[in-house]
């Protein structure tokens, strides 16, 4: 066995053990988006002086590590909270597939009494649900759900609330079966079956979580349009008659779907996580020092960071504005081509080509979808009274940047509602009026865009940056 020396910390390895696997046994997450393939080189570490990929080193011999400085992602919810102390209340957690948040809810009010966000210690296994399927194939789920369990223990403790008689959770289809440690390795492969779809009620104490007695999940629509695109169903206003709305969630993983009164369209758009900055050169998440918007002042590059920190690397918003930027000045053209092939935004961050190239696969299958649905139920953007649009960092999203490089229709730049986390608050809604969630379920029809021929051309025409 050898010694690993994290500061005051001792751990021990076997010979040829992972580095990562041995970090993971000890309870220390280092995000491995790529899911551990040596790709994203996201999973840095400092060790015996030098810099290493985690995911690859293989111990043999004694190593000193110093881990890369973890920060919680900034993620705004957008509730309205009261300051009432009522002790009937009940919890709604929000598993997203890179943040998780929680509150305590007033079921007299109405209204969540705090909100707490941290980071889903699954990113260390993968940044989308295809990586964390994958993973549970190759081994098992048990540690993706311990580390879920663990740290919605610790968030509910942070709380300092009485225990409420029941959790209403949300969250992708893949998240809610890794949540109940049921087995979602059915969703990887065609046909993409899950084990389960409604509404899911369980003992707390039979999943190891505290604090509350017991767990209910909002139903799924398909393995890719999960509970939580329920959830921001059942926050919105529904159109007036004879007119549609949208509601696209730009996270991880994007969905999109088309409703009327009486119908419900949606699809999941083969995004990737380029929105949370797992496949760009210099992308991160949310956190301290990622840069959140971007301009352009006389050629001089002005950023925002979270927290205001030192730049550090670029989150979603960041990388809208700064794609549109350098489209509005010439620096990329039509084509997303980058004559410098870099361009350094901040010190020491950088865009590279590879990272416009990322890009355009994620807008271009954003606005496809978004497109491809409109097609298919014969109307016009004319006929959409608003985009409702969610995720993570739907808060700092520039709307006039998202349209000018093309992510979102031109046409809808004025319906535009951002509704910040929508799987939450339509969480807390459920929670507080007990509506019938079935109706949404039964109304909606999920269409697979991979069998649609005139995505498939969409999607190639929309690669290119045309105002």
């Amino acid at each position: 066995m050898y010694k690993i020396t994290l500061g005051n910390q001792i751990l021990h390895a076997s010979d040829g053990e992972k580095l990562s696997d041995v970090l993971l046994r000890a309870g220390l997450f280092v995000s491995h988006p790529c899911g551990g393939r040596g790709t994203c080189k996201k999973c840095t570490v400092t060790l015996n002086g030098k810099q290493e990929l985690c995911c690859q080193y293989r111990v043999h011999g004694d190593i000193e590590v110093i881990l890369p400085e973890h920060t919680d992602i900034e993620s705004a919810t957008g509730a309205t909270l009261t300051d009432s102390k009522s002790d009937n209340i009940c919890l709604a957690l929000d598993i997203g597939t890179t943040t998780l948040a929680l509150a305590p809810v007033d079921l007299d009010a109405h209204k969540i009494q705090q909100v707490i966000t941290r980071t889903n210690p699954q990113t260390a296994f993968g940044a989308d649900v295809i990586s964390r399927i994958d993973y549970c194939r190759k081994h098992t789920a048990q540690p993706l759900f311990d580390v879920l369990i663990q740290e919605i223990n610790s968030m509910i403790k942070a709380l300092s609330v009485p225990t409420a008689k029941r959790m209403f959770v949300a969250g992708n289809t893949t998240m809610l079966h890794l949540l109940l440690n049921t087995d979602c390795t059915t969703m990887g492969t065609h046909p993409y079956t899950p084990t389960f779809l409604a509404r899911q009620c369980v003992k707390a104490e039979n999943l190891g979580i505290n604090g509350v007695a017991e767990i209910i999940t909002l139903p799924n629509i398909s393995a890719f349009v999960g509970a939580d695109l329920v959830a921001g169903l059942n926050l919105v206003a529904e159109p007036a008659d004879g007119k549609y709305s949208l509601l696209v969630d730009l996270g991880t993983n994007a969905e999109v779907i088309l409703f009327s009164k009486t119908s419900i369209l949606c699809t999941a758009a083969a995004a990737g996580p380029c929105f949370e900055g797992a496949n760009i050169s210099q992308g991160m998440s949310a956190t301290a020092g990622a840069i959140t918007a971007f301009s352009l002042d006389d050629g001089i590059p002005k950023v925002q960071t979270v927290n205001g920190a030192p730049a550090k690397g670029i989150c979603g918003t960041g990388l809208i504005d700064i794609v549109a930027e350098l489209l509005k000045h010439g620096d990329i053209d039509e084509s997303g081509y980058m004559e410098d092939e870099s361009f350094e935004v901040a010190p020491d961050v950088f865009l590279e080509q590879a990272d416009v190239r990322q890009f355009q696969l994620a807008k271009s299958a954003v606005y496809s979808a978004i497109m491809a649905l409109l097609q298919q139920k014969k109307i016009r953007p004319a006929d959409v009274e608003k985009l409702y649009i969610s995720g993570g960092f739907s808060a700092k999203i520039n709307i006039e940047n998202a349209v000018f490089c093309g992510l979102l229709p031109a046409e809808l730049k004025d319906k535009c509602a951002v509704l910040h986390n929508s799987s939450l608050l339509g969480t807390v809604r459920y929670a507080c009026e007990q509506n019938d969630l079935e109706e949404i379920v039964k109304k909606a029809i999920y269409t697979d865009l991979a069998t649609d021929p005139a995505f498939s051309q969409m999607f190639i025409e929309n690669m290119m940056f045309v105002e």
